[in-house]
């Protein structure tokens, strides 16, 4: 499989204060070398664009994007850079490979290509085709969302555990949809949240499953292991996913019969 994703650059002396101001993470925190989960919402709250966000200097930030069009992005995120000293670019789409271990959160750039360390393996980011999709599972297993086009818009922080890879920060300034980050967290209220499932067949990324005529989960990503079968990450309401909790299996009205592996409460 050909995996590809694109990339944004932040650069410039007010950088890190222009993604400070805009995501959701606490990227005044980030060293550089290093990377963090990230996010843009809008002022309800509801997730943009999901990213990695990768310091490598004092000036300069990449975001590699967890599903989504670099190019939209920056456009709509020009619109915030009134005086700020900083250049937005997009990236033409990078083949994206799976490499060998680094330590979590570590950035590694050697001759033109950069990795970025996911523990037990690296997501490497690369210029020719020579791609292939073996981060996708320990990812999917990670619970790591990546957010099909058509579900850009349509998720809340909790619904694709958010606060749990530390990409919705509760602890610094203002951001498009603090106030509703913060309502959630310790309100709570919010009924969808994400789980780790198994299909008894391959289903494309961003699949409405339902059952019995009624939206049951929406999938994220899957992938695929010869041994374990085909795995995805999905969002389920929390009534179906107590329901299915208690079954061996729930046969949806597309064909495919879904069991949860693991779940994550926000």
């Amino acid at each position: 499989m050909h995996s590809t994703a694109e990339t944004l650059a932040i650069e410039g002396p007010d950088a890190l204060a222009f993604a400070q101001s805009q995501f959701s993470n606490n990227v005044a925190t980030l060293a550089d070398g290093r990377w963090q989960f990230g996010a843009w919402l809008d002022a309800q709250g509801r997730v943009r664009s999901l990213f990695h966000l990768a310091r490598l200097d004092g000036q300069r930030l990449l975001l590699l994007l967890r599903g989504g069009k670099a190019s939209t992005l920056v456009e709509e995120l020009r619109r915030y850079v009134f005086r700020s000293r900083v250049t937005l670019s997009a990236h033409a789409t990078h083949s994206i490979s799976h490499g060998e271990a680094l330590p979590m959160f570590v950035v590694q750039c050697v001759d033109g290509t950069i990795a970025l360390g996911c523990g037990g393996h690296s997501m490497r980011i690369i210029d020719d085709a020579g791609s292939d999709d073996g981060w996708r599972l320990p990812q999917v297993r990670e619970g790591w969302p990546w957010l099909p086009v058509d579900a850009s818009t349509a998720w809340l922080p909790p619904a694709l555990s958010l606060y749990r890879l530390h990409a919705a920060a509760l602890d610094k300034g203002c951001y498009p949809g603090q106030e509703i980050v913060a309502r959630l967290h310790y309100r709570g209220g919010h009924k969808r949240h994400l789980h780790r499932v198994a299909l008894s067949r391959v289903m494309p990324d961003g699949t409405t499953l339902h059952v019995d005529g009624n939206e049951a989960a929406q999938l994220l990503q899957t992938a695929h292991d010869n041994e374990a079968g085909i795995e995805a990450l999905a969002v389920l309401g929390d009534d179906f996913a107590a329901r299915v909790a208690h079954a061996s299996g729930i046969d949806t009205d597309e064909g495919a019969q879904l069991r949860i592996l693991a779940g994550w409460p926000d």
